[in-house]
């Protein structure tokens, strides 16, 4: 029997913990451990927590501010069954959820999975169009949910899970706040153990619905990615660069046409902007989210190719930890 405790580590997401615990509790599969640890949050979630408690097995913790990562170490000590299931707060998921999870398990074995994220047809238009800039093979070359997009799969913590003897041999999160979630994945490769992608077990991701949220966890995650590779600098890859070759080069483009008159550099963004926005007109089917899809590309672009850069810079040339360069990624 394949037995699981799905563990959500939270902080303040009240409105979103309801509509996972929502979605959760409508399973055709109810066989399951659920452990909420609430990271420091300075509402209250127990209120929202014990509207379900009669409809599953829940178990809810409150501790001081770690991180997600840590946070999760927490509830995957606590958990009794012998599969853990992370879920972030503010995704959604579909009735077979667990069931399809189990039968992965069975036909599929492995020792760490993940599946997609997707836009649910009631986000609004923004969510819809951050959707599709995080996960379009256009932008980050679909690595967050498609199967053929790469070559060897990285569970992502906002739908992973992981044999628990396994996760606890390797010690479990690191103390990273971000970029916690690829830096276990790669540290369950260097151990030898394998990954795979389920396609049947996709979350809806209820991302963060506002520009200026947006760019900040995009420049966040290009600041982690420099720590990574010094972390795991097997699994360096050159196309890591491209955002912030995506950013000089358009700087180089803007420029060369005021200095120089010349526009054949801004043609080719010209030529990358029309592409994205029939591509992503194709796959919303709708005009409105495909004009934002291409206004969020552009932020993604830039916020993530400014921060590996900057963290680049400070990791590579000033020659800084990344404990000293990024202080709030690790505290």
């Amino acid at each position: 029997m394949t037995s699981l405790s799905i563990i959500i580590a939270i902080f303040n997401r009240k409105d979103e913990l309801f509509e996972l615990l929502n979605s959760l509790s409508h399973q055709s599969d109810k066989d399951f451990e659920l452990i909420i640890v609430d990271d420091g949050s300075r509402i209250a979630l127990l209120p929202t927590v014990e509207l379900f408690q009669e409809q599953m097995d829940i178990k809810f913790f409150r501790k001081e501010n770690s991180g997600p990562g840590l946070s999760r170490n927490y509830g995957a000590k606590r958990a009794k069954n012998d599969w853990l299931v992370f879920l972030d707060s503010d995704v959604i998921v579909e009735t077979d959820y667990i069931e399809n999870i189990k039968k992965n398990l069975r036909e599929n074995p492995c020792d760490a999975f993940g599946g997609a994220d997707k836009a649910h047809k009631g986000f609004n238009l923004m969510q819809k169009a951050i959707s599709y800039a995080m996960t379009s093979v256009l932008t980050t070359g679909g690595i967050r949910g498609n199967r053929n997009a790469v070559t060897k799969f990285q569970p992502r913590s906002f739908n992973m899970g992981v044999n628990k003897e396994i996760f606890l041999k390797v010690g479990g999160f690191s103390d990273m706040r971000i970029g916690e979630d690829p830096d276990f994945s790669m540290t369950l490769w260097e151990n030898g153990y394998t990954t795979k992608f389920y396609d049947n077990i996709g979350v809806y991701h209820k991302r963060r619905a506002d520009v200026a949220k947006f760019s900040k966890q995009v420049y966040q995650f290009g600041c982690a990615r420099p720590i990574l590779n010094q972390r795991h600098p097997k699994y360096t890859k050159l196309t890591f660069w491209f955002p912030s070759v995506f950013l000089l080069g358009y700087l180089v483009a803007i420029i060369h046409y005021l200095f120089w008159n010349s526009g054949l550099l801004l043609t080719c963004y010209g030529l990358y902007t029309v592409l994205v926005f029939f591509h992503a007109l194709i796959v919303t089917r709708n005009i409105s989210i495909a004009s934002m899809a291409l206004i969020c590309t552009y932020i993604q672009m830039f916020s993530y190719g400014y921060g590996f850069l900057k963290s680049w810079l400070k990791l590579n040339i000033l020659k800084q930890s990344p404990e000293e360069a990024f202080p709030k990624h690790f505290r």
